[in-house]
């Protein structure tokens, strides 16, 4: 927005997705050197394998700002050892033929608490506990901008807070799994991490049909099976009758 790339969790390729955005869009504020916010629901790896990433390609590729990172507790000592596992690189590139701007490759870390943890002239970002399984800390993140507000839901087992701080907002990005596969596919046993963990199709039609949204927007999506076997949509609208989109990569909602 008005040039500034929010980001929200950083999965493997995070930066080449993100060219990738820019160029398939038009989106400058995605180019690789103006990725310098970051907003991180919680620590597991597949939220943040492209964290190293995030901190060192746009680096390399030219940011000169320090990368603002918003995060649970624990984000901090995750950067510090990123910066130690990348010491050589750091030193080469800062000090050898390239000379590489230190600035560039500053992380400030913000380990957070629910309730509003960012605001500059185009959003307001608040922070919100979310149950995720065994996770001492697990966000979701609710932004105001410019009179539009958006809800990541992050990973989450079914939270009464998704309806609170949504509240009929004009876009709910929420996680989401088959119900009919995962009834298919597990025992009660078998299938208690995802039940505690995430959040299924019909927990989210309910969800939704509470929250209100304008528009649902599905991600981190689990299907138990081939994908084009299973219609989260379809599931969905078995108990919402409000607008569904699949979120897919690259996609503008």
């Amino acid at each position: 927005m008005n040039g500034q790339a929010y980001v929200f969790d950083a999965g493997p390729g995070v930066v080449r997705q993100a060219e990738a955005a820019a160029e398939k869009n038009g989106i400058a504020a995605l180019r690789a050197p103006n990725l310098t916010r970051l907003f991180i629901t919680h620590l597991h790896s597949d939220h943040t394998l492209g964290y190293p990433d995030i901190i060192l390609t746009p680096w390399v590729v030219g940011r000169l700002q320090p990368l603002e990172v918003y995060g649970p507790k624990g984000i901090a000592s995750m950067t510090e050892y990123i910066k130690l596992a990348y010491a050589e690189d750091i030193r080469i590139r800062t000090t050898g033929l390239e000379q590489l701007s230190e600035r560039g490759l500053r992380v400030n870390v913000h380990e957070i608490s629910p309730g509003q943890i960012y605001r500059d002239e185009n959003v307001t970002i608040r922070a919100f506990a979310v149950p995720h399984g065994s996770w001492p800390q697990a966000f979701g993140f609710a932004i105001d901008a410019s009179g539009r507000s958006i809800v990541i839901s992050g990973d989450t087992a079914p939270s009464a807070a998704i309806a609170e701080f949504c509240h009929a907002c004009d876009v709910l990005v929420h996680e989401v799994y088959s119900d009919e596969r995962f009834h298919a596919r597990f025992s009660p046993e078998a299938g208690r991490y995802h039940a505690l963990s995430h959040t299924s199709t019909k927990e989210l039609a309910e969800i939704a049909s509470k929250a209100k949204p304008k528009l649902l927007v599905l991600y981190h999506q689990l299907y138990f099976a081939n994908p084009d076997e299973v219609d989260l949509v379809k599931e969905i609208k078995q108990g919402y009758s409000g607008a569904v989109v699949s979120g897919r990569d690259l996609g503008v909602y």
